[in-house]
């Protein structure tokens, strides 16, 4: 196992820590899907960015997390990588 994977699986055992990592969870699979869907497409941020007309800078944010996109920019990178948006509640 992995250094990282032991660190995460030691710091789930804290009840808060695991609260928050669930409560994080869409903003974890959005910015995996966005970072697989562009990688299937041998697409680069800027390549991304030049498609949508989103600036590098805030599709880099939005890949690390670090800002939280709007459902139209959601679509935006959606039709600029050539994938339909699809949001599900289960």
């Amino acid at each position: 196992m992995s250094g990282h994977r032991e660190y995460l699986n030691r710091q789930l055992e804290n009840p808060e820590f695991a609260t928050e990592w669930e409560r994080q969870r869409p903003e974890r699979e959005y910015t995996k899907a966005i970072i697989a869907a562009r990688m299937s497409q041998n697409m680069t941020q800027k390549e991304l960015a030049e498609k949508t007309g989103i600036k590098q800078s805030n599709i880099s944010r939005i890949e690390t997390g670090s800002c939280s996109p709007t459902v139209a920019t959601l679509q935006q990178i959606a039709d600029g990588i050539g994938k339909t948006l699809h949001i599900e509640f289960r």
